[in-house]
């Protein structure tokens, strides 16, 4: 089975790839925030373990992590927020691992793993790396288009991620999505 880790910035257009390639090649597709979701909620060991390490405040009131405590204590420190990696990191690698070993015993041909994080984690779980690169411009105006973000949000969220030239240093192949939806489709036809 191929493993093919798929990376971009907000609005590349990651999830119409994603489903493209669930749809048109019967690839599995696995996005490792989702996963990481599902590991932290309310009964699971990282719930637990996150709790234990950063308090009951950071539970709401429907006994779930509430994500806004929980990253206003992490992304104001640093160190507090490389202690939470080092509890969902490593579940989320080993539920990935086992999904592939699961998806390949089933004998799907094609697993997609998606994570605005790779390369920097789960890497090594893909055989190779796709960026989906698009154009600056483009993003801007698909995210204002589809999600209704003001300019000063969209500058913000490109500014708290990866920049093009550490994806294009990372991934071993570079999926241009700024045009048609065919092009980018005939490019992914190109490398499967």
């Amino acid at each position: 089975m191929r493993v093919i880790g798929i990376t971009g910035g907000v609005g590349s257009g990651k999830s119409e790839v994603l489903n493209a390639l669930k749809e048109r090649y019967g690839a599995a597709v696995c996005q490792m925030d989702e996963t990481a979701r599902k590991l932290q909620q309310s009964g699971t060991e990282c719930f637990a373990r996150i709790v234990e390490a950063f308090g009951a405040e950071i539970v709401g009131a429907d006994g779930e992590l509430d994500r806004g405590k929980l990253g206003a204590c992490v992304f104001s420190d640093p160190e507090k927020l490389r202690m939470l990696n080092r509890i969902v990191h490593p579940a989320v690698l080993d539920a990935v691992r086992a999904d592939i070993r699961e998806k390949e015993a089933a004998g799907t041909g094609i697993y997609v793993v998606e994570a605005a994080l790779l390369p920097d984690v789960g890497a090594e779980l893909c055989d190779e790396l796709w960026y989906i690169y698009v154009r600056e411009e483009v993003r801007r105006e698909r995210l204002k288009a589809s999600r209704g973000y003001t300019d000063e949000k969209i500058s913000s969220m490109i500014a708290s991620q990866p920049g093009e030239e550490e994806f294009r240093k990372s991934c071993g192949v570079v999926i241009d999505n700024s045009g048609t939806f065919e092009n980018t489709m005939r490019q992914i036809g190109d490398r499967l």
